[in-house]
């Protein structure tokens, strides 16, 4: 008897797993504001997307609508009105560019892209469901001694 792989193939070790409202409305947001690509998806019990695989790189996330099925809720942030304490961190090509483009396409800004005392220019942008994303790109070594004391 083969032993069976520890991981899908084609599936990375870590993928966050986001609720969102519409399923649908975020495949749509996450396509034109961060350029994530549509790898699966999958109806659920009411007809409407349930499951969502989408794609950047060789980074995945994972999402589904809002539900209140089995021993749990599941609620967006948005729906909650308290922040998220999950952010992602994606380093992207052009930060300036991709905040330009995920702005038009509506996400909220938190901060505009600055560079940080680490090396990175990075910003902080919200998606309608009230995740935090940070998009940065490396632009210099980290200086330990520009570190805040």
């Amino acid at each position: 008897m083969s032993k069976r792989p520890a991981k899908l193939q084609g599936t990375p070790w870590l993928s966050p797993y986001l609720t969102v409202k519409d399923a649908d409305a975020a495949i749509d947001f996450y396509q034109r504001a961060f350029g994530f690509e549509k790898r699966f998806a999958m109806p659920g019990p009411d007809g409407k997307t349930g499951h969502v695989e989408m794609v950047w790189r060789e980074a995945m996330i994972m999402f589904g609508p809002e539900h209140t099925k089995d021993e749990c809720a599941y609620k967006a942030p948005v729906t909650t009105g308290v922040a998220s304490p999950v952010g992602l961190y994606v380093y992207c090509e052009d930060v300036d560019a991709l905040y330009a483009r995920a702005v038009a396409a509506g996400a909220k800004v938190v901060s505009a892209p600055v560079d940080q005392f680490y090396g990175d220019r990075q910003c902080t942008l919200e998606d309608p469901d009230g995740h935090r994303w940070f998009f940065a790109t490396n632009v210099a070594d980290f200086d330990p001694s520009k570190a805040p004391g």
